[in-house]
């Protein structure tokens, strides 16, 4: 797998198969190892390890049902009172971030609404903060770092 714009992680693949597979701390268990898992499971650790976002508070591959349609989101992040805060979506590298994968995760958002959104591919990271009253995005420079409410 390719270096990306992230930090390094300790990380544990194995060979089962023709698949590679990564243990996911949040999961605890092997995922195969594809390029976008690659990229969520730098995300994961730099959430962690970076920002103190908690794992218990972190879940990966949530479902969300928009108007008939199951949708599932890379990552989601809960504030204590188990609310969204954080929407995390995560592409393999070659995949540009393109206003369709904006859409995508507004899309994801409607349902959860959380505050923050992200969308990564591992080399380039944008961040939002979400006002649904005003249906604004406004760009932040940072994800911002967990705090306890």
């Amino acid at each position: 797998m390719e270096a990306l714009n992230l930090p390094s992680f300790e990380h544990k693949i194995t060979k089962s198969g023709a698949n590679y597979l990564i243990f996911d701390v949040i999961r605890r268990k092997n995922v195969v190892l594809t390029p976008e898992e690659w990229v969520r499971q730098h995300f994961v650790h730099y959430l962690i390890n970076e920002f103190a976002y908690p794992k218990s508070l972190i879940s990966i591959e949530r479902g969300a049902n928009y108007n008939t349609l199951q949708k599932r989101s890379d990552l989601c992040v809960y504030n204590q009172q188990g609310k969204p805060h954080l929407l995390v979506e995560c592409k393999a590298t070659h995949v540009p971030i393109s206003q369709a994968v904006v859409k995508q995760v507004s899309v994801y958002n409607q349902t959860l609404r959380a505050p923050y959104l992200v969308i990564t591919n591992g080399m380039q990271h944008f961040c939002w903060q979400v006002d649904f009253e005003t249906r604004q995005f406004q760009p932040l420079q940072a994800i911002p770092p967990f705090t306890f409410e």
